[in-house]
């Protein structure tokens, strides 16, 4: 007996859930395609950042932030983009363009969430429909029945769950796993997000000491 032949055996919500791993497959190599291209040197570009800063070479800053992937150097850009502007603008600026990137960085985990817990459920339910379908048939017989006949019950409630579950399980296991990145990214902007508000304080302090030299 084939795979397919097995697979066929499990009854019509074999179908939701098979839909649910092509949908779940799709969504995690979508996820990582999306958080390879956003991979970079946080610290380095922080770094380098500052440096800019300090030269009081924003304008390359601002470039550099253009050329740079990632939701690091975009919440970094807007805070850039309103270096003039008190702390307030820039502090607003930032978590802006922070919750924007968090939407992006955690678009799609809500679906594979769900696929990880509807899975098994429906898994279970191919128990039940299976259990079912082998009780009417004792029924139907008047109890004179024999393994062969409750086969076909008992191959859908065992083909179900464990297909249910096989598809639950690592849908599960990689959405913690993307969880756990995009909290890692989150952890990240806000440290940049500190650091570039306090650099532009301490900017605009040092261009107002020099005027009042000058």
């Amino acid at each position: 007996m084939s795979i397919f032949e097995i697979l066929v055996k499990g009854g019509w919500l074999m179908i939701p859930i098979g839909l649910a791993s092509i949908i779940a497959l799709a969504i995690l190599i979508e996820r990582l395609l999306s958080l390879r291209k956003i991979r970079i040197n946080a610290e380095a570009f922080t770094q380098r950042v500052r440096y800019l800063l300090a030269s009081q070479r924003v304008n390359e800053a601002i470039e550099l932030c253009n050329q740079t992937p990632g939701p690091i150097a975009a919440i970094t850009r807007a805070g850039l983009l309103k270096h003039d502007r008190s702390r307030e603008e820039i502090k607003d600026a930032l978590e802006t363009s922070a919750e924007s990137e968090v939407f992006h960085l955690e678009r799609y985990l809500g679906w594979l969430g769900t696929i990880a817990a509807i899975a098994p459920l429906i898994g279970f339910l191919g128990t039940v429909t299976g259990m079912i379908k082998a009780f009417l048939q004792i029924q139907t017989l008047g109890g004179n029945v024999d393994a062969s006949v409750l086969a076909g019950g008992i191959w859908e409630a065992l083909i179900t769950t464990a297909a249910g579950l096989a598809v639950g399980i690592p849908a599960l296991i990689f959405y913690n796993w993307l969880q756990g990145k995009v909290e890692h990214h989150v952890f990240e902007m806000r440290e940049t997000s500190g650091e570039l508000l306090d650099l532009l304080q301490q900017q605009e302090k040092q261009e107002t000491i020099n005027e009042n030299q000058d």
